[in-house]
């Protein structure tokens, strides 16, 4: 393994081919980062596997992206290259990147991915290409219509390969990369290298060389972690209040489903914020109009899902804000990556509930960077910097004298009587109210945590976190209605994106069932599991309301309805 650091150097000591040094010349590269200097001379002049490990932000599609320019020969119109990434946002945007490298020679670059018409892509196969960059899903669909034919294929790129795994498309890619040749040069990035990355390595790639910029699963030291201790039901506030405090945030706010995703974002908006939310349920044409004003930053927040939020490839994020921590570790580094590109300072901030301080430590341990415990700002403070920001703005604000002289009569006519410092109340008052009214009565939210992530009795003793860190939840299906354990499991996980292993102890009854899920996770399948579809049957779920160890775990409303079910039979 490589992971020494590299000497300054320049793009043309690379040795790209005249063509894409001319093309980067124009985008203004500089001089390679990192990860281009070490993996770009090695891609070029050597036949072999090849691993690298770089955050995301780092030049990791220049890396790949530029050798593969300059490697295809343009004369035969069968696919030579062939990139595989997990989501369409980011298909899309290294296929724009590898046209902008190859704007000065004749190579076809053709993107595959769900949500469009396939035909088009069929067609456009059919015409002759030299590079597709697909997702999984997509690319395995066209397999199967034998419209795409990679026998070709000399070099496969797998591009966030973590993520795909993260995102379940372990067996596409297996599909896939049985169809391309045993002589092929297998090119793996990937921020972090969980073991499902080192299998796909292991079982793929033939003694690959490892280059390594920073420590696996670490994040950027430009970033600072800052986490926030809030009770459950003060999450929302204390997002609106970050959002106040950072008066010139251009951020995400990553949330962990859909649901709460397009929630969260409907608050901000309806609450006068500049936001808007990026989830699978939306239509490729919204999240492209969606992007496209976060790009050019006429949208100040954008909500996402982790999903969603793949292949965003903005340099000036300012903030990274976690709504809720992310299932998995590593999602946290490719959230956190987000921000602090091409250099420069960013900070991700986190808020968690008063049980979640050992997920923090976990975090912590892998990404090898320490969190800073921050604390909600007061109503005051937040106040006084909104305020100056509104004064900053009025005072360099452009005065069209031509514009404005016509008028000033009347205006003048209508502050007769009143003292500078009233004039100044006024406009302050019409322009600041809002914020005055929303921070009036507003309290303290900042939490106290419990490092152990436990909670403490009346006495003082702490409780059995095996009992009291469950959640007993009732449901009102059961066998009759042909739930069984995976079935429920499968609603539960899909309506939350809780993780399966989150879930605990299973009991399918003939009418009914129970299960038992980690107190974290109440808010969000009340909210979005009662209600849900099983099969054509609605599915409603309550909480029970104490618990007990025996057969079930009933008690309280539940029990009253498991006499009832009793009576009719």
């Amino acid at each position: 393994m490589h992971s020494d650091l590299v000497s300054s150097m320049t793009f043309k000591e690379l040795g790209l081919r005249s063509e894409v040094l001319k093309s980067i010349e124009e985008l203004g590269f500089s001089e390679p980062t990192p990860i281009q200097q070490k993996a770009i001379p090695h891609l070029l002049e050597e036949v072999s596997d090849f691993v690298g490990l770089a955050q995301t932000g780092t030049g990791k599609t220049a890396a790949f992206g530029l050798p593969l320019i300059s490697k295809v020969e343009t004369d035969h119109q069968k696919p030579q290259g062939l990139i595989i990434c997990p989501t369409r946002e980011l298909c899309l945007q290294i296929s724009k990147d590898l046209e902008s490298y190859a704007k000065h020679l004749p190579v076809k670059i053709q993107s595959v991915y769900g949500g469009t018409d396939i035909r088009k892509q069929m067609n456009a196969i059919k015409k002759g290409v030299h590079i597709i960059v697909a997702t999984p899903g997509r690319l395995v669909d066209l397999i199967g219509r034998n419209a795409v034919q990679l026998d070709s294929v000399e070099w496969v790129v797998l591009d966030e390969a973590d993520e795909m795994l993260n995102m379940g498309f372990k067996e596409d890619i297996d599909k896939i990369l049985v169809k391309t040749p045993e002589w092929k040069n297998t090119w793996l990035f990937s921020a972090t290298m969980p073991k499902e990355v080192s299998r796909i390595a292991s079982k793929y790639m033939k003694d690959p060389l490892e280059v390594s910029v920073g420590e696996k699963n670490t994040t950027n030291e430009n970033i600072d972690h800052i986490y926030f201790v809030v009770k459950e039901r003060d999450r929302y506030a204390a997002l609106k209040r970050l959002i106040d405090f950072n008066t010139s945030i251009y951020g995400l706010v990553f949330c962990r489903t859909r649901r709460e995703t397009a929630a969260v974002a409907e608050k901000l908006e309806r609450d006068g914020y500049n936001a808007a939310p990026l989830h699978g349920d939306l239509s490729q044409a919204q999240r492209d109009n969606v992007m496209k004003r976060f790009r050019n930053q006429s949208l100040q927040i954008l909500v996402a899902t982790d999903v969603a939020a793949r292949g965003i490839d903005v340099d000036d994020i300012t903030h990274v804000v976690h709504y809720n921590l992310p299932d998995d570790v590593e999602n946290y580094t490719h959230r956190s990556g987000r921000t602090a590109r091409a250099g420069k300072k960013g900070e991700s901030l986190v808020l968690t509930n008063t049980r979640e301080g050992h997920k923090i430590k976990a975090i912590e341990r892998t990404i090898g960077s320490t969190f800073h415990q921050g604390f909600i700002p007061d109503a005051e403070t937040i106040c006084e910097l909104q305020l100056m920001k509104l004064i900053d703005k009025t005072v360099e604000s452009k005065v069209k004298e031509k514009d404005i002289e016509k008028f000033l009569p009347l205006i003048l006519e209508r502050f007769d009587g009143f003292t500078k410092e009233e004039v100044i109340k006024q406009f302050v008052s019409a322009e600041f109210n809002r914020f005055f009214d929303y921070y009036q009565k507003a309290g303290n939210l900042n939490a106290k945590a419990d490092k152990n992530g436990s909670s403490k009795s009346s006495s003082g003793k702490k409780r059995d976190r095996s009992d009291e860190s469950k959640t007993r939840f009732f449901v009102s299906l059961g066998t009759r209605d042909g739930l069984n354990k995976g079935g429920l499991l499968r609603v539960v996980c899909d309506e939350t994106g809780i993780k399966s292993d989150q879930i605990g102890r299973i009991d399918i009854m003939s009418s009914y069932s129970f299960f038992d899920a980690d107190n974290n996770y109440v808010d969000s399948i009340l909210s979005q599991v009662n209600g849900a579809q099983f099969e054509g049957k609605k599915m409603n779920v309550e909480v029970t309301t104490k618990q007990n160890k025996g057969r079930g775990g009933k008690g309280g409303r539940s029990n009253d309805r498991n006499k009832r079910h009793k009576r009719r039979r």
